[in-house]
């Protein structure tokens, strides 16, 4: 890279830097919130730290200590490439600043190539994280030869490489079949989500094929699958092969064949990124002009259109924020067709647990799905440069508010409904109890829709170039959707083992009494912050 293009990137990450406002804002109140967005970061880099650690120290003190390259080189790998997949549409195309870098003077090559290092660079610290944790797992355990320690951390950087490169390429692919269609944008969100879907089955696909010879969940079964996978990933063998073999040929390997593929990837996409770009920004809903009767909406149900209008728009804000609900409606299907019964027992990989002791846990399973992520964590930041179009308007903050509120209980509920019953048939659930369920599964989406909307309003942030900054890196959204997530993975494991002990009924009109009195903590809350 030459220095235009290196000034090219220096550009873009100051334009995103939090620290770069820090520096310059005289806003306190804008420096707390991004100092607080860092203390929130600097947890989940902790808890990525301390879950890396304790699986190597898994297969060290096992005697497996070799394993311990490979298993970071395939976790790197997943997750460079399932992030990459979920963001690139985001960042390589249809991004808002297009306009204003095409008129600079790179190729569209140079400008692709410099917004996935971008990309690259902003994703970096989490492979890092697991990257040294390793690091620091293989050296107490393992207790390799000095070289390995800076052979490591040199092939670090080249790891995310390929597998970013390959979800890249995908999107690509998708971006560039759907954008000769007139509903383009419907055809590449449902692509999005056959991808996204088929990634998180996989699991499944992949033991039922070998299901004669699948052996039991232990170290020794992983590192099994560790070493197949590194046979056929051969990146992660080139990468353990250098560190614990101190082969230079796969070191070799592993920069050269990345730095080829990068070459070649933005060769190939640079001749169709304009036409790619140009077709998604001038694609529109095509709408017939016919006479008939406008239907008049209150202000609050205006501006829950006005979401869903925003959300069918995009199709990185729908894969993220509609991903739950798609799945949450497959596994109801699942459910009908293989019974509840099925599920636990794949779940639970045929662990001796009867589906009656989970029925008390079937609000709590769905609300996993259905809350894991509210349109209303992001949506306050995504008005972005055009919220003082809303500020010039006759409607106070409290209003706008209780419309995006009221758009998520419209996403959520009739999802978490269907799912819900569609669980409790097949695990006949009586129906009171099912009335029940349905009871606390609409107070847990009332929860949901209000505290997402306290972690938007709370860390909004208006100045950003490309709602990938808000969807996937604010700090609203990980504020939102990991301490819930972990919270609901808790209450399931409490909901089975109260309900040994408890009626079913009065436990679920004790939760949602609950959930309830939460939910009016949380939309208090947000009316108190729409008078700031």
């Amino acid at each position: 890279m030459n220095n235009k293009n290196l000034l090219l990137i220096r550009t873009m990450l100051l334009s995103t830097s939090q620290r770069n406002i820090y520096l310059h804002t005289d806003d306190k109140r804008r420096k707390r919130r991004i100092i607080g967005g860092w203390i929130g970061i600097a947890c989940l880099y902790l808890m990525l730290i301390i879950y890396s650690f304790a699986t190597c120290a898994g297969f060290g003190a096992s005697g497996m200590a070799e394993v311990i390259p490979t298993s970071c080189a395939l976790i790197i790998s997943l997750l460079a490439f399932v992030f990459t997949f979920m963001k690139s549409n985001g960042y390589l195309f249809n991004f808002r600043e297009y306009d204003s870098l095409m008129s600079l003077p790179f190729g569209p090559e140079t400008i692709a190539a410099c917004k996935f290092v971008y990309m690259y660079l902003k994703s970096l610290p989490w492979f890092l994280c697991i990257s040294l944790s390793g690091l620091i797992g293989y050296g107490i355990f393992g207790r390799p030869g000095i070289k390995a320690y800076p052979v490591w951390f040199v092939l670090t950087f080249f790891l995310p490489v390929i597998p970013m490169l390959a979800a890249s390429f995908l999107g690509f692919l998708i971006a560039r079949v759907s954008v000769g269609f007139k509903k383009g944008n419907m055809l590449r969100t449902v692509l999005t989500f056959i991808f996204i879907i088929f990634c998180f089955s996989s699991r499944y696909i992949i033991e039922a094929i070998f299901r004669n010879d699948r052996l039991e969940q232990t170290i020794d079964y992983a590192a099994k699958v560790m070493s197949d996978a590194a046979g056929i990933y051969l990146p992660a063998g080139w990468f353990a092969g250098a560190v614990v073999k101190s082969l230079i040929s796969d070191a070799l390997l592993l920069v050269g064949i990345s730095i080829l593929i990068f070459g070649i990837v933005f060769k190939v996409v640079g001749r169709s990124y304009k036409p790619i770009n140009s077709g998604m920004r001038s694609q529109a809903p095509a709408r017939k002009n016919r006479a008939g009767i406008t239907r008049k909406r209150s202000v609050v149900g205006a501006i829950a259109f006005k979401e869903y209008r925003r959300l069918t728009g995009s199709t990185l804000y729908m894969t993220n924020a509609a991903i739950g609900e798609v799945i949450a409606v497959l596994l109801g299907i699942v459910a009908l067709v293989f019974g509840f019964d099925r599920i636990i027992a794949t779940v639970t990989n045929g662990a001796p647990i009867d589906s009656a002791m989970v029925r008390p846990a079937i609000p709590f399973i769905v609300y996993f799905l259905i809350g894991m992520m509210a349109t209303t964590a992001c949506s306050p930041s995504l008005e972005g440069k055009n919220a003082w179009i809303l500020q010039s308007l006759p409607v106070d903050k409290k209003t706008v508010y209780q419309g995006k509120m009221l758009f998520n209980m419209y996403l959520s509920v009739p999802f978490m409904a269907f799912t819900t019953i569609c669980f409790c048939i097949s695990a006949k659930v009586p129906a009171l109890e099912t009335i029940l369920y349905l009871g606390l599964g609409f107070m847990l989406c009332a929860f949901s829709t209000a505290w997402g909307c306290v972690c938007g309003v709370k860390h909004i942030k208006l100045n950003w170039d490309n709602e990938v900054e808000v969807i996937k890196q604010g700090s609203a959204v990980p504020l939102y959707m990991l301490p819930n997530m972990f919270v609901v993975m808790g209450l399931i494991v409490l909901m089975v083992f109260l309900g040994l002990h408890l009626d079913h009924r009065l436990l679920a009109c004790i939760m949602i009494v609950i959930a309830g009195g939460l939910a009016a903590l949380s939309y208090a809350r947000v009316m108190s912050l729409s008078k700031n």
